[in-house]
């Protein structure tokens, strides 16, 4: 009973919401139409009780989070090139993995482990400021719009302003000698958004990484809409920025 009562308040929130939306009518108009329109099909119960109103769709265009639609690309055609024997992903968004997954062994940690199952994907539990991984061990490596997350307890992970330069040594540490390592995060002017990210300038990332070789830096910037991305971008690039997303392919030494 418990249940159904707060389901039932979750949709009268809904549906108080939908109903003060301009494109409210218009849904009403097309439920109607189509209830007419549909008397002589009878594949399917229509009921108004079930309407499921999604009112912001009906756009020019197909709308999309660049960060998270061109960052996974720009690593699986990495991945493609160097075309590694299994590769090792850590907290990168979960289709990355998922899709990787079909062409070669990928095994997948998270701090908060997802129950994914499917052939080829390998999925555990891991603390990016502490890895179990050996030293030098792993030749292909991707942490992608993570690092700037760590310390600042969204995640449940413990508050620590240097959580993110503690997660960096640790994917040094572990990365094999001539190994690959996919880095992303936010660019722009250094900054934290707390407790949701922080942004950082190339510069800072390159002292980071500074023992190491970057094989390509290409930058998704704010107006990736109009323009798409910047293979080869350079630092005044990131000095534009307010909330770009830097993707470096990084090579050890």
């Amino acid at each position: 009973m418990d249940v159904l009562i707060k389901n039932n308040q979750n949709l009268k929130k809904i549906f108080h919401f939908t109903r003060r939306s301009k494109n409210y009518p218009k849904f009403l108009s097309d439920y109607f139409k189509f209830k007419k329109l549909a008397k002589k099909n009878n594949r399917f119960q229509l009921s108004f009780s079930d309407r499921y109103p999604c009112l912001d769709d009906k756009t020019s265009s197909t709308q999309f989070d660049s960060h998270y639609i061109y960052h996974p690309a720009w690593a699986a055609r990495i991945i493609a090139k160097t075309r590694p024997s299994y590769h090792v992903d850590i907290s990168s968004a979960l289709q990355f993995s998922t899709i990787l997954s079909a062409f070669l062994p990928v095994y997948f940690y998270d701090y908060r482990p997802a129950n994914l199952h499917l052939e080829n994907l390998h999925s555990q539990s891991a603390d990016l400021t502490s890895l179990s991984f050996k030293s030098n061990s792993i030749v292909s490596l991707s942490c992608m719009h993570t690092v700037e997350h760590i310390g600042l307890g969204r995640y449940g992970d413990h508050l620590d302003p240097e959580g993110d330069l503690i997660a960096i040594s640790e994917l040094k540490r572990v990365l094999a000698p001539s190994g690959n390592l996919l880095f992303v995060v936010p660019v722009g002017k250094p900054r934290i958004m707390f407790n949701a990210h922080r942004i950082y300038s190339f510069n800072q990332i390159s002292e980071h990484f500074s023992d190491f070789e970057l094989i390509n830096f290409t930058l998704i910037p704010d107006d990736t809409i109009q323009n798409g991305i910047i293979n080869n971008a350079t630092s005044e690039d990131v000095e534009r920025q307010e909330y770009g997303c830097g993707c470096f392919w990084f090579k050890k030494n």
